[in-house]
Parts: structure tokens; C-alpha cells; sequence
């Protein structure tokens, strides 16, 4: 009997740590590509604080891979792109938005009476919002005042923090202040917030001239609650009096022992010397400092390992009291609270000042243009596997223009930059991956978020003797497309694209108004108009009339020609790889505090033993309960006792936007296949048809719709021994285009042929590349990945297709595409017919009731065309890897550490109070012990209920086997544990904002999806909830039995440095079996 499912509901792109019983998890990339990512920069150029379980962890109860998109890459257009979401496919023109007459506004009086004075006031159209610029009148500090119907309310402090040098001022300081306050002084509120708030958002970051403290939510007592203790934190923070938090924030000598090494320590001096690992983001440091050798951007902001120890407690101090100041200010509301509360918070924190001149001193000056290139060599550390001659990389970067551009053309130069560079069938992207010159794309196209815009393009992956090839090829095609010009399909696709994207909205888990801010401050912190990036619709209407007029070529060229062929700013960065380069620097790091060492008397040393003591001694000391009472938080009266309920068939509002998912089964498939889904599911949108190539087709997806994506789906299932496991076809379009969306799916499915040997082939090394950069960046993922597949089938399956089993199958693919494409090629076709099946395909849709009533005719047409039943029988897949500890060795000065168990194996059974005790630890125990007293940027805990698995991971680690026993010690410290009732409620009201994550449309209809692939029942998710509400103390004490089986029974996986494994094998015998990676 057929069986064929359509799921009608509210749907979601974006998926998080294991809370699929409550929302959809959230996705991020990582912290390098060019890539929708919100958080997609390099770390030369932007810093975050690291929040457990919400940023670095994103390693869900199910594994959804990379995925294979037809539109993956970020536009960039005079907004912070960095933060915003998938620029992807196809729009209809809207008509003009009139204000509504229900947004709230300010009173001229009520603005006086409170110190403001109204600068300007705007009604943005685009995202129906009523804008008011105010300015405090005694110290000059700018106010952004937006108000709309929008519940996840946001607001963000920046301030400009120009740096002098690379000893990380304004990174250490942006993680200093919020350990505690004048009004909150415990040692690090931030974290309290963490534990026991509804945020929707809660972090920091750091640009490399500007410093942004910005909190969302959707409830008004929590906003405001995070509104004050982020104000009193950067105004009134402790850590300028307090050397210890400098100490623990920055950098500091540890000796535990006058007879042991003296090491240096500091959460952001590991942060950094994580960041200073990675290839990719040397490149990005190197080419930013030598294309602004004159102004800020010639130093790193985050801070130069080499560096940081060099700064001063005084010189921190000083610019704190220098740039954190309310006149060197621009503040940001959005949503739909009350506009004059906004204001009456404010002037309470501002009238204690007066007018400073930091506005004047803090200015950033622009870069005056090069009168000729430059060249730069510079080496990087590399493993010394493989053949190192073809590991070089090579980036061509233009800086644009000596002063900031106006908002055309920067929208222009957007337009061109998505045209080079946006789609894989983009003729600059294109010509690159096929030349063969190299492995992967590298530079980010073009970079508008800081005073003047930059664009940089390149190879990694290239043999030494073909860099002047790469450099050669990149000027001779953007000189034939100047000459030449881009095709007419091209640049309907671009303009469909970006379209789509800017009037969808989407900015995934990411709030929109921070999505607005963070464009808006692009200008404003220049003291240029903070309304201008945020009306895109006039430049728009008049940048499609100039094209229809003059044609592309006469407004695409003539900026490809000013701005890179004929501009000599430009800096030529070749990257050469060095095995010994990692050991050299831990080697010189170790010989110049060997000469710290010696230059101490006996004294001195047992007086840096006694001030380590003394900052450990704090650091584990918990607050006292009295302080701890001090930061506003809410009550379990505030707290819905009901889950938000998404059910299966909705008339949801989505702005005339159908968002779709087809899935199919995969447990058909045969095991040895599972490692070539990844590429199977980038083959389907990176090839031809009979009748289309591959660039035709991916114009049409961009013309018709709003971008098509292919990827694996797996989890445990609890209580089951077969796992889930999927391949999940997505999709979007206009309302009207559902009819183009199906067939180019069905396209995409059916119709592409696996015969393009030579693109295969660039897929392979774009993998693999892909892959050596996750495990220097990401090795938490990987190494958690690892300690899956050890424990479950279900991870075995998701490191089959991305981890370091998957690595190591590309490296022996990339032969094997010359040897036996044919093999190749049918297994590609073997996996098409063991997917696609009417039979058992689910089609979940979201849209408004009209829109999933009309496009029902569609799905069925889709379906009658799919084969009726898997011509391939079900495989088996009982497989896990060996439970050895392993640890996987790169060239890297940091470690990423992990230990996992399977508590269902224990006889641990499932509870809602699980998921508060797990965020406890995070926040508690291991924050306190591998961030704060072990300088590790992070350490944190996920427990999979899916599968039973319970993960400690770190990241960039300084330790080893330490972070081990920490791990082990966790039993020890919950049965030990003291909790208060007000400590108990902030952990569940913080536990039930992870369950109740904000989601946009698309994503509430995606962990619809989910939840129905997982058998998570509406009356499991209101027992869950129930068992969160009533946790007690009783239940984290029982849990300590649970968690000792990580202790007991546990494995160990690491992502470390030679020298880190080799110590911890020699001091506990071979503990670790080795396994060389790169």
C-alpha cells in the first residue's frame, strides 16, 4: 500500500541544542565562510562572547549536516552583513506601507521633561516600523527609539572603541564588564541573566572599532530587567577597580607551585590563540592590518596572543574611562514596548553624566589610498601530512574607496558582489572552482561593515608553483566580465534573490531588530544617518529603472573597473603552510616565560603561587545567596504552564511566502553509500540536466523561487533501536510560484544527471576543505560527533557524513573520482533510487490557509511523479565505532576536549528535570571551572533525550586531562550541591526560555515537522513541561548517580595539539589512542 504523508503547518529553518520535545533547535555555521550565517566573520574582525549551550554547541539530538544549497552565500549591500540572514531567491513587488496609527510614539513634552530632545522621526515602510532619533541634551548621547508589533523586543548599547595596538583593550574589556556592577556586584551577572532569564538574545561583541552590548525578549519584565543590569554594566562595572577580574578576563602568570612552569592564562588569551590556529583567520588578520597600515583596522581588536601580555591594568582602566561613556553612546529599542519607558530608563543611568569629548577622540580616520600594490608572505600552521606544496592560499583584497560610499552605490556594489560571487553559478566563483588551481574559495567578496568597504577574493588549496596562475585568473575575468558584462538570467536571478530575501525577513533565531541595529549602526557609528540602511526600497525601485534603462553592463562595469582593475589598493596575501610553525610558537612562548621565571626572586615566585591561589580561591567561590538576590528576575507566576502548541494544519500569516519540505526515507540505503550523501545531495544542485546546465538551472531556482536546499537528517529515536534518518528536500517561493517551486523540486530530484566528472571532483576538495576547517575551528563538533558515533547508530551514521570518518573517506575520494568515475557515478544513481519513493515521502508546508488550499493540486502532481515504491530493499545499519579514548592530533595551540555516556544504559530514565539540571551544569560547575579558573573560552554540557547520550565538551582549551577530571568530578558536585529557592526557579524560568525559544513562521513549522519524525506527542511535551516546572532539589542529587556512568563508563575523544597528547599519554600511560588528522 502507498504511503505518502502532507503535513500542513507552521514551519522552521532553524534548529538547537536537543529542545526538539519544546522548539526547533537552533542552527548556526561556523564562525568562517561566507555563508548565511548570522555570526559568519572572521575572528580577525569580530569577536563574541561565548554563551554555553547557545552558541558554540550546536551539535542537536539529531544531526542535520552541512547543507547542499542552491543559493548559500550572504549579499552584502551597505547593511552589516555579517549579520544577516540567507540572501536567497525570487520577489513580487509590494505595495508602499502606510504608517499604522496603533504604534505608540513619544510626546515632545514627556521627551523634554525626561532630558531628550527629538533630532528626527521616521516612518520605515520596509519593516513597518515608526523610527525616532533622540538626543540626550546634557551629554549627547544618540537614542534609535523603534516601535512596531514586534514581540521579541531588542536593545543594544555600542560603543566606538578604537584601538591604539593588538593587545585586545576592547575585547577584554567587553568580557570584564559584565562581571558585575555597581547595582550587581556578583562575579559575572551576565551569567546569572543566563541561568534564570527569558532572553531571546544575551551576548556581546567586538568589532574592530566598536563595541555592541545588545539583550532581546519576549516578555516586557524580563526586557527591562536585562535592559538594567546591561546599562549598569558598562557604565558602572566593577572590573575597573577589580585587577583579578583583568586577571581572569585578559591575561595573568599562573604557578601553582614555585617549582613548577609558569604559564600564562586568560579566557580571551586562549580565545585568541584558538583564532591565531586557523588558517582562515590569519588570512583575514593579515589582510585587514595591511590594507589599513594608517588607521585603527592596522591593529587586532580581539588581541595578538603575542600582545595581550603586554597590556596594562592602568592602560584598561584608561579606556574604560576614556570611550564607556554615555557621549561616545548610540542606543538602540525596538519592538512594541512603551516608547517614553524606554526613555524614562535611560535618563536615570545618563543624567549622572555630563558631556565628554570621547565623541572627538574616538573618531576612526580612513585609510588614504595606495599609490601601488602590495604583497605580503606569510606563514601558517599546518599538519605535516599530505603534500604540503599544494597547501598554499593566495587572496587578491582591494580596498574600495578613501571614504564611506553612498547607499546606492553601495547597494550597487551588493548587487555585483552576489553577480562575481553569491551563487555556484556565479562566473567569478565559478571560473575559480573549475580552474583546478585550487581547493576551495576564499575572502569574503565584498565587506561594507566598516568605514570604508573592502573586497577580497582567492584560493586555498593551491600548489606553489600556480599562485601567479590563481592571481592572473582572478584579473583576467573580472576584466572579460567588464568587458563582457553578466548575462540578462543573471542578473534577473540576483535581483529575484535579493529581493525575495529583504522583504522575507528571515532572520532565522537571530531577532530582527538586532538584524536592524547591527545595519542601521553600519552608518550611524560613522555619524552618518542611522534611518538610511534601513529603506531599501526607493534605492531598489532605482537601481531595476537604471538597469532596464542602460543595461547591466553600463552600471556593473564601469564599478568593476574604478574600484578593483584600475584601484592600485590592492594587497596580494600569499599564505604559506609551516609544520613547524605551531610547535616554534609554543616553543617561543614557553622560552620567553622561562625568562619571566628567571628574572623572579624566590619571593617573587612564592608570591605569584599565593595570587594564583588567590584568583582560584575566587574564581570557585560561589556567590553568596544575599548578592545573588540582587539581579531582577522573574517568578514561576510568569511562566506559561502550557508549551506553545504548533498544530499540524494552520493558517499562519508568512507575508505571501509557501515554505515546503519533501522528505524521504533513507533507511534504505546501503551503509558503505552513507558517506557519499553529502556530495549526492550538492550533486543535485550543482548539475545539469539533459535539457539545462547546471548554471541554467540554478538561474531558474533563483528566478522562480527562494532557494532550494538538500540535506541528511538523523537522530536516535528514544526508545527505539532503528534510528530516524532522512534526506530533507526545502524550499520556498511566493504564493504564487508554489507551481514553479514543486516542478524545479521535482527537477532537482529526478531530472539532474551525476556525469560531470570535473565538478564532482571540485566538490570532493570544497568538502574536504571544508572539513579541515571544522576541525581547527570547530573541534567540539567534531570531537562530540566522534563520541556519537561510539555510542549510538545514530552517530555513527551523522560522522559517516561529517566527521572525521567522512574526512578521511574524501581524502581517498579524491583519487578515486580519476580512477572510477563510473563506480562513482552510479552509486550517485544507486542512492536517487533507494530515496525516492512515493512511499513513505512526507510534504510538510507553511503558509496562510488560502496559499496551503491552492498549492495542494501542486503536491499532488509532485508525488504522481515520484516512482511508487524504493526500488531497493532496507539496509541494516548496526554499527558503532570502537569505545576507545582517541585523541585527534592537528596543529593547533588550543584543545577541544570531550567525555560522553549513554544514561539510558544506566537505566536512567527520562525527566524534564533533566534539561534544568544539564543547563545548570553548563552555567554552574563547568563555567566556573574550564572557563573562569581553567582559561578555557568554553565548556559546557548537552544531554541528547532522543538517544540517552550525555556530552561534556570545551573549546579552545588550554587543558587536557584536567578538563577530564572536571568532567568526572560532576556527580560529586551535584550531590553537594546547596540551592536556594531563588536559584531553583532562575534555573527552570532559564531552562523554559530554551523551550520556548522565539521562532519565525518557518520555524514553527519545522519542529512540527521534527517533533512528527520523532514521535514527540503533544501530551509528552506537557509532562516534560510539567517535570521542568516541579524540579526540585531532590531530582539533581538523584542525577548524580546518572551522570557518574560518564565517569564510570564514559568515552573520551579530543581535538588537540601533539604536545597536549603527548604529555597526557606519558602521565597517564597511553590513555589516549592517537589519530593523526591533518
Amino acid at each position: 500500500m502507498e504511503r505518502t504523508a502532507l503535513l500542513r503547518s507552521l514551519s522552521c529553518s532553524s534548529l538547537a541544542c536537543n529542545k526538539f520535545l519544546f522548539s526547533a533547535p537552533k542552527h548556526s555555521r561556523s564562525f568562517l565562510s561566507k555563508s548565511s550565517s548570522v555570526f559568519a566573520s572572521t575572528a580577525a574582525r569580530y569577536h563574541r562572547r561565548l554563551v554555553p549551550n547557545r552558541s558554540l554547541l550546536r551539535r542537536n539530538s539529531w544531526r542535520s549536516l552541512p547543507r547542499a544549497s542552491s543559493h548559500s552565500s550572504s549579499l552584502r549591500f551597505g547593511l552589516n552583513n555579517k549579520h544577516f540572514s540567507s540572501l536567497s531567491p525570487r520577489a513580487v513587488a509590494s505595495p508602499p506601507t502606510q504608517p499604522s496609527s496603533d504604534i505608540a510614539g513619544v510626546g515632545d513634552e514627556v521627551a523634554e521633561k525626561l532630558g531628550f530632545e527629538k533630532v528626527s522621526e521616521e516612518f520605515i515602510g520596509e519593516c513597518k516600523s515608526k523610527a525616532v532619533l533622540f538626543k540626550h541634551k546634557k551629554t549627547g548621547a544618540e537614542v534609535m527609539s523603534v516601535s512596531n508589533d514586534d514581540e521579541n523586543k531588542v536593545f543594544g548599547i555600542v560603543f566606538r572603541t578604537p584601538p591604539k595596538d593588538s593587545t585586545g583593550i576592547p575585547h577584554i574589556l567587553e568580557h570584564s564588564v559584565l562581571c558585575g556592577s555597581r547595582k550587581y556586584p556578583l562575579k559575572e551577572p551576565f551569567v546569572e541573566l543566563l541561568k534564570g532569564s527569558l532572553h531571546t538574545f544575551l551576548n556581546a561583541f567586538t568589532y574592530p572599532d566598536r563595541t555592541c552590548y545588545p539583550v532581546a525578549s519576549t516578555n516586557s519584565k524580563d526586557f527591562y530587567n536585562l535592559v538594567d543590569v546591561y546599562l549598569d554594566a558598562v557604565f558602572f562595572p566593577k572590573c575597573i577597580e577589580d585587577f583579578q577580574t583583568f586577571q581572569q578576563e585578559g591575561w595573568h602568570y599562573e604557578l601553582n607551585d614555585p617549582s613548577e612552569d609558569i604559564t600564562y592564562k586568560g579566557v580571551v588569551f586562549n580565545e585568541m590563540k584558538g583564532v591565531y590556529s586557523q588558517p582562515d583567520n590569519l588570512l583575514g588578520r593579515t589582510a585587514q592590518q595591511a590594507l589599513f597600515p594608517d588607521n585603527t583596522y592596522g591593529v587586532d581588536s580581539g588581541g595578538d596572543p603575542l600582545v595581550i601580555p603586554k597590556l596594562t591594568f592602568e592602560e584598561f582602566k584608561e579606556f574604560h574611562r576614556k570611550y564607556y561613556h554615555p557621549s561616545n553612546a548610540r542606543i538602540w529599542f525596538y519592538g512594541d514596548d512603551d516608547p517614553s519607558e524606554r526613555l524614562r530608563i535611560l535618563s536615570e543611568y545618563l543624567d549622572m553624566f555630563d558631556a565628554s569629548t570621547a565623541p572627538n577622540e574616538s573618531k576612526v580616520e580612513p585609510q588614504k589610498l595606495f599609490s601601488e600594490p602590495v604583497r605580503i608572505v606569510e606563514k601558517y600552521p599546518a599538519g605535516d601530512g599530505g603534500d604540503l606544496k599544494k597547501k598554499h592560499m593566495v587572496c587578491l583584497n582591494w580596498l574600495l574607496s578613501d571614504k564611506p560610499l553612498d547607499l546606492q552605490t553601495e547597494l550597487t556594489l551588493g548587487f555585483l558582489d552576489h553577480l562575481l560571487l553569491g551563487t555556484p553559478a556565479s562566473p567569478l566563483r565559478k571560473v575559480l572552482l573549475e580552474s583546478g588551481l585550487g581547493d576551495a574559495i576564499i575572502g569574503g567578496g565584498v565587506e561594507d561593515e566598516l568605514l570604508q568597504p573592502q573586497f577580497s577574493i582567492g584560493l586555498k588549496g593551491v600548489s606553489d608553483d600556480d599562485i601567479p596562475k590563481v592571481e592572473e585568473l582572478i584579473m583576467s575575468s573580472l576584466r572579460k566580465l567588464a568587458e563582457e558584462g553578466f548575462d540578462t538570467e543573471a542578473v534577473e536571478a540576483s535581483m529575484n534573490t535579493i529581493e525575495f530575501s529583504l522583504r522575507e525577513n528571515n532572520t532565522g533565531s537571530f531577532p530582527r531588530g538586532l538584524s536592524l541595529m547591527l545595519r542601521s549602526m553600519g552608518k550611524w557609528i560613522y555619524d552618518m544617518d542611522p534611518f538610511e540602511p534601513l529603506k531599501y526600497e526607493q534605492p531598489l525601485l532605482d537601481l531595476k529603472a537604471r538597469i532596464a534603462e542602460e543595461g547591466s553592463k553600463a552600471v556593473f562595469s564601469p564599478l568593476i573597473e574604478k574600484f578593483i582593475l584600475n584601484n592600485p589598493h590592492c594587497v596580494t596575501i600569499e599564505m604559506q603552510p609551516d609544520p613547524e610553525k605551531a610547535s616554534r610558537d609554543e616553543a617561543a612562548e614557553k622560552e620567553n616565560l622561562e625568562k619571566v621565571k628567571a628574572s623572579m626572586t624566590e619571593e617573587d615566585l612564592a608570591e605569584l603561587a599565593r595570587a594564583t591561589e588567590e584568583l582560584k580561591l575566587k574564581q570557585e567561590t560561589p556567590d553568596p545567596p544575599e548578592a545573588l538576590k540582587c539581579v531582577p528576575s522573574l517568578s514561576l507566576h510568569d511562566i506559561p504552564k502550557e508549551p506553545i502548541r504548533i498544530p499540524t494544519e494552520h493558517d499562519l500569516f508568512t507575508n505571501d511566502v509557501l515554505y515546503s519540505e519533501v522528505v524521504f526515507d533513507m533507511s534504505s540505503l546501503k551503509q558503505e553509500l552513507l558517506p557519499l550523501v553529502p556530495l549526492f545531495c550538492q550533486s543535485l544542485l550543482e548539475m545539469g540536466t539533459k535539457d539545462l546546465t547546471f548554471v541554467q538551472l540554478n538561474q531558474l531556482i533563483g528566478r522562480k523561487t527562494g532557494g532550494i536546499s538538500v540535506y541528511p537528517f538523523t537522530s536516535s529515536i528514544r526508545g527505539k533501536e532503528d534510528p530516524c534518518s532522512h534526506i530533507i528536500v526545502r524550499g520556498k517561493s511566493m504564493a504564487g510560484r508554489a507551481d514553479d517551486l514543486f516542478n524545479l523540486i521535482n527537477c532537482v530530484l529526478q531530472e539532474v544527471q551525476f556525469t560531470d566528472q570535473q565538478r564532482f571532483k571540485q566538490f570532493v576538495s570544497q568538502s574536504k576543505a571544508r572539513m579541515e576547517n571544522r576541525l581547527r575551528g570547530g573541534g567540539h563538533g567534531i570531537a562530540a560527533a566522534r563520541m556519537d558515533a561510539k555510542l549510538n547508530v545514530a552517530g555513527w551514521i551523522s560522522e559517516q557524513m561529517g566527521g572525521v570518518s567522512y574526512l578521511e573517506f574524501l581524502q581517498a575520494l579524491e583519487e578515486k573520482v580519476d580512477n572510477d568515475w563510473a563506480g562513482i557515478s552510479s552509486s550517485l544513481e544507486e542512492i536517487r533510487k533507494s530515496l525516492l519513493s512515493k512511499e513513505g515521502c512526507l510534504v510538510n508546508m507553511t503558509a496562510d490557509g488560502k496559499t496551503l488550499s491552492n498549492t495542494g493540486k501542486f503536491v499532488g502532481k509532485f508525488l504522481d511523479l515520484l516512482p511508487s515504491k524504493s526500488l531497493v530493499e532496507r539496509a541494516s545499519w548496526n554499527v558503532r565505532l570502537p569505545s576507545n579514548d582517541e585523541a585527534i592530533v592537528i596543529p593547533t595551540q588550543v584543545n577541544y576536549v570531550g567525555k560522553a555516556a549513554n544514561l539510558y544504559d544506566r537505566g536512567y530514565q527520562l525527566s524534564g528535570s533533566a534539561y534544568v539540571i544539564s543547563k545548570h551544569i553548563s552555567n554552574t560547575w563547568l563555567w566556573d571551572r574550564v572557563r573562569v579558573s581553567g582559561g578555557a573560552y568554553g565548556g559546557f554540557c548537552n544531554f541528547d533525550t532522543h538517544s540517552g547520550v550525555f556530552t561534556f565538551l570545551s573549546y579552545r582549551d588550554p587543558n587536557l586531562l584536567k578538563t577530564l577530571d572536571i568532567y568526572d568530578g560532576t556527580g560529586d558536585f551535584l550531590r553537594e550541591l546547596k540551592m536556594d529557592d531563588d536559584t531553583l526557579t532562575k534555573a527552570i524560568i532559564g531552562t523554559i526560555g530554551d523551550v520556548d525559544a522565539y521562532q519565525l513562521p518557518d520555524a514553527k513549522g519545522y519542529s512540527s515537522l521534527v517533533r512528527y519524525l520523532l514521535g514527540i506527542t503533544e501530551e509528552e511535551r506537557q509532562r516534560r513541561r510539567e517535570e521542568i516546572l516541579s524540579t526540585s532539589l531532590k531530582d539533581f542529587k538523584e542525577f548524580a548517580d546518572a551522570i557518574d556512568a560518564v565517569k564510570d563508563n564514559g568515552v573520551a575523544v579530543a581535538v588537540a595539539s601533539p604536545d597536549d597528547v603527548e604529555t597526557a599519554n606519558k602521565e597517564r600511560l597511553n590513555f589516549f589512542q592517537v589519530k593523526k588528522a591533518l
